[in-house]
């Protein structure tokens, strides 16, 4: 299944008043399971490989900043592994107190064989760096702690 296609039956599940799903085609299964108020995707594989996802309590924001006090937290759009440079060997995209710019890409998750950029939200500095290069990341996981430049 086209990780579109997947995207697009967690969040039909998760609209609808289903409280489970289970769908198996050629080898692939995915198991979608919700409980009750708000909620988001996670997905994981199973020890046989096959893809499943699960939906649980929706984290306050996801794949959008958070901006508590003064800093903004970026977080992870959907699971994959994280890579804090564009290829192996390379210099990572940002380091901790580097000047962001709106945009900037800090780093790449890879989702299904596909590369996704993560960029900053905002002007400001790099405060924290959340995960490890190779990480693997969560849906709504903190990736990044960037300090907003204050106008």
């Amino acid at each position: 299944m086209e990780f579109e296609n997947l995207l697009r039956l967690v969040e039909c599940v998760s609209e609808s008043g289903l409280d489970s799903f289970y769908y198996e085609q050629n080898g692939t299964k995915i198991k979608l399971k919700k409980s009750a108020g708000t909620a988001a995707p996670k997905a994981k594989l199973s020890s046989a490989g096959q893809a499943e996802a699960e939906v649980q309590e929706q984290p306050k924001a996801v794949a959008e900043e958070e901006i508590s006090g003064h800093v903004m937290q970026i977080k992870s759009p959907l699971v994959g592994v994280f890579y804090e440079a564009p290829k192996e060997g390379a210099q990572p995209f940002v380091s901790v107190g580097d000047k962001v710019k709106k945009g900037q890409i800090l780093g790449i998750i890879e989702a299904m064989k596909l590369m996704n950029e993560i960029e900053s939200e905002c002007d400001g500095i790099v405060k924290e760096i959340s995960v490890k290069n190779g990480d693997a990341v969560e849906y709504g996981q903190t990736l990044f702690v960037v300090l907003p430049k204050m106008e």
